[in-house]
């Protein structure tokens, strides 16, 4: 450090302590104070100008020498200057605040929202001339053992809640940094919002008599500490600014919509609104109620994107990632999962349809290949033959069918996939719908359209979430939201005329996914449905892993989607003599099919953890596990801690390894693997043409063909690596009638959803217009000469 502050500093730069200390020096002395200093500036050749300052100071209320500052920054004057300047005046208290002080800290405490259980750290750093010492304190009370500049709790508990700040010393210089509120929320799951605050607590729905006292509760997570403002029929209430909002002894006139708004102070440039959520009503037992809520919400999001047999596809990845988040904000219960075969799906909708009872409101979310058959609309799973059929596929409207049964209040379908003819499928399925007034249709294109994704070698949406996911916490009608995501995908110039919001509903009341949820008479059923949804998202417990040679182990687990896994390891402790230390996992089940290539890797990204990197701890060593629903037995693996140590002749480092079972984490406890358990979905998802009477339902090696050149493997999306952005719009591939062509992709990003087979003429290539752009990531930025481009060839 050096003696002073940079002498080419401009005094308008320095820093408002420090200009604080020097104006207080300055204005309280009569002899050498800011009177002097400016007939000595006045008289100082460098500063031609400067002899009117006084003059002006004296003009001025507040601050004289703060004025003089100023005048004297605008001139020019660096901190050099200004230190002659008071060297000349004598003032060495004055001076002695242009001088570094002897301890100074860098890096303050910032407060902090988190979830009980998790890992909280506090940084306070700072540099002296001497070594530095630190002491925590919470309030008043020292934390044992807190001598370091990071304060680690692991695990947080609710009595950690508090005020924290840090006591720095060198020699005998002191300094306290900030205080630091730790705000710590008691829940039992969470799902992060990738680097956002999160929210995880959401108010719950109340009914009151007259007189009785009003308690809301909304919390979130996040650094720094949110920010919260309470509302009632959109009106902001006076001094309702903290996570709970109490009302003693409400009053007729108190009923109404209560929402939360949190913020953050990170960017106050922008109105940082993180979901508006689930309204709550007060009401006065009235003999009706004029806004029915839902007994429950539950969604079911199912993205299939590494098909075996046909093309890969990348946008469902992060389309499920964003509206998994979003319906979380609005209280539905969520299973999001990725990449199922036939009998995972299948067995996927029977768990979820295990969830609907009567009143509840289910959605249904799809995101891949598709196609549509006489008015109905079939999901294909990720191992579907080629080609497919009815048989091999699931029937959308069969699923309607038994959400029927189960009287719910709304059922929403999201389909984005695309709804051209399969010529192979000439079946007509009879499926027999009742006449209700609650069924939502929202079709990511039109019939026989396509539906299309945005590639690129960043992360981006499919163009129909690009535009859902703004509007999805809207509180209105969902028919409305979806008509206002029609009215923004159509001012696309990307796909204006090639894709487009089709909207199908018999809805007659008036029912938002805003909508708050009262259990009702049953209220029994809907915890038991709640334990059911609560059984498939367990996380395993963190854990710390005390090795022989000393060293211990952090061993922690996050879920990026439902069946997805995140193991990172961390050195929480080694011996002092330890040069090297490094904990890996390895030898999981076969079922899992992991690449070793992917694990024990020192960023998320390196192993596919893109959407949930920014909350996971640093300096680890990831690992992702997908398709945890092929998950047999209960997940064992190992942890092997290796290491070298000064007194070692060679670098050959030693190991230590333990067993470790964590069950059957998320998915796996449902067994979605088992070949169609029950025979609900079953029964009524079949059509002619079953694997037990249809021939093509597993073409021998003839009949399949790879995708890519130069690859005869799967790939994942965080394996994909285009040295290009492309906006695919092209027409369908044809096979030959009753078998399969030799076709091959040369290479190219995937149109979505691209079904293998539609009506017209044959073709054995692929016909496909694939355009390199140069783009920012924002797509609403393609230059207009691309746009006029695009050329779609005829069917």
């Amino acid at each position: 450090m050096s003696d002073s502050l940079e002498r080419s500093t401009k005094v308008n730069s320095l820093k408002e302590p420090v200009v604080k200390r020097l104006c207080e020096v300055l204005d309280k002395s009569s002899t050498k104070g800011w009177r002097k200093l400016g007939e000595i500036v006045g008289n100082d050749r460098r500063s031609d100008d400067m002899e009117m300052c006084s003059l002006k100071v004296l003009e001025l209320e507040g601050s004289p020498s703060l004025m003089l500052l100023r005048l004297m920054g605008e001139r020019g004057c660096t901190t050099g200057h200004l230190m002659d300047y008071l060297q000349t005046l004598g003032n060495s208290e004055a001076l002695q605040c242009l001088k570094p002080p002897a301890l100074q800290i860098l890096i303050q405490p910032q407060s902090v929202s988190i979830i009980c259980g998790h890992n909280l750290r506090l940084s306070c750093h700072a540099v002296g001339k001497s070594p530095v010492q630190y002491q925590w304190f919470k309030s008043k009370e020292e934390v044992p053992n807190s001598f370091s500049p990071d304060l680690v709790i692991s695990p947080v508990q609710m009595k950690d809640a508090g005020f924290y700040i840090c006591r720095v010393n060198c020699g005998d210089a002191f300094e306290f940094s900030q205080w630091a509120q730790v705000d710590v929320l008691n829940i039992t799951f969470y799902h992060s919002l990738d680097g956002r605050l999160k929210v995880v607590i959401q108010p719950q729905s109340q009914r009151l008599h007259v007189g009785e006292d009003l308690q809301l509760e909304c919390g979130a997570v996040g650094r720094p500490i949110p920010r919260y403002q309470w509302h009632r029929n959109g009106v902001p209430i006076l001094n309702a600014t903290k996570r709970k909002l109490m009302i003693p002894h409400v009053m007729q006139e108190q009923q109404g919509r209560y929402r939360c708004e949190i913020s953050s102070i990170l960017k106050p440039c922008m109105s940082l609104i993180f979901g508006w959520f689930s309204f709550h009503y007060i009401h006065h037992f009235l003999p009706f109620m004029c806004l029915i809520p839902a007994t429950d919400k539950v969604a079911l999001l199912i993205g299939n994107l590494s098909y075996q047999n046909h093309p890969q596809l990348k946008a469902p990845m992060v389309d499920v990632y964003d509206l998994t988040n979003l319906l979380r904000q609005l209280n539905f219960k969520v299973v999001s999962l990725l990449d199922l075969t036939e009998s995972e799906m299948r067995n996927a909708v029977d768990e979820f349809l295990l969830l609907l009872h009567k009143g509840v409101y289910g959605l249904l979310y799809y995101a891949g290949h598709g196609y549509e058959n006489y008015g109905n609309s079939f999901m294909v799973p990720v191992d579907a033959p080629n080609p497919y059929r009815s048989a091999n596929c699931l029937c959308v409207q069969s699923i309607l069918k038994l959400m029927q049964e189960k009287e719910t209040d709304l059922n929403v379908f999201l389909l984005d996939m695309c709804r051209k003819r399969n010529i192979h499928d000439d079946s007509t399925p009879n499926v027999v719908l009742r006449v209700t007034a609650n069924i939502v249709f929202g079709y990511a294109t039109c019939q026989d359209a396509e539906a299309f994704e945005l590639s690129s070698t960043g992360f981006t949406n499919g163009v129909f979430v690009k535009f859902l996911k703004k509007r999805l916490l809207d509180d209105e009608k969902i028919t409305v939201v979806l008509d206002r995501v029609a009215e923004d995908m159509g001012q696309f110039d990307a796909t204006k005329g090639k894709q487009a919001l089709e909207i199908r509903s018999s809805l007659s009341e008036r029912r938002a996914l805003t909508d708050p949820i009262l259990p009702g008479d049953s209220a029994d059923l809907a915890h038991a449905h709640s334990r059911q949804w609560a059984k498939a998202h367990e996380l395993p417990e963190s854990m710390c892993l005390n090795f022989d040679c000393g060293a211990q182990i952090k061993l922690g687990f996050a879920a990026e989607f439902s069946n997805v896994l995140v193991i990172y390891t961390h050195i929480v402790k080694k011996p002092t003599d330890m040069s090297f230390c490094q904990a890996h996992v390895t030898d999981f089940s076969q079922d899992l099919d992991v690449d070793p290539k992917l694990m024990n890797r020192e960023t998320p990204e390196e192993t596919g953890i893109y959407l949930l990197s920014s909350s996971l701890p640093q300096h680890c060593l990831y690992t992702r596990l997908s398709s945890l629903q092929k998950l047999r037995e209960e997940l064992v693996f190992t942890v092997c801690l290796q290491g070298t140590f000064t007194a070692m002749d060679d670098d050959h480092p030693i190991h230590w390894t333990k067993s470790i079972n964590i069950g059957k984490p998320l998915i796996a406890r449902l067994d979605l693997h088992r070949a169609m358990r029950r025979n609900s979905c079953l029964q009524t998802c079949l059509m002619p043409h079953s694997p037990s009477h249809s021939p093509c339902h597993s073409p021998g090696p003839e009949h399949r063909h790879h995708l890519y050149h130069g690859s005869h493997q799967t790939q994942d999306y965080n394996r994909l690596s285009p040295q290009h952005r492309y906006l695919d719009i092209g027409e369908h591939l044809q096979g030959a009638v009753g078998g399969c062509s030799d076709i091959y992709y040369e290479n190219l990003s995937q149109c979505r959803y691209d079904p293998p087979y539609t009506s017209g003429g044959l073709s054995s290539s692929p016909g496909r217009l694939s355009i390199p752009i140069e783009t920012t990531d924002d797509i609403n930025e393609l230059q207009t000469v691309f746009i006029n481009s695009l050329q779609l060839q005829p069917q």
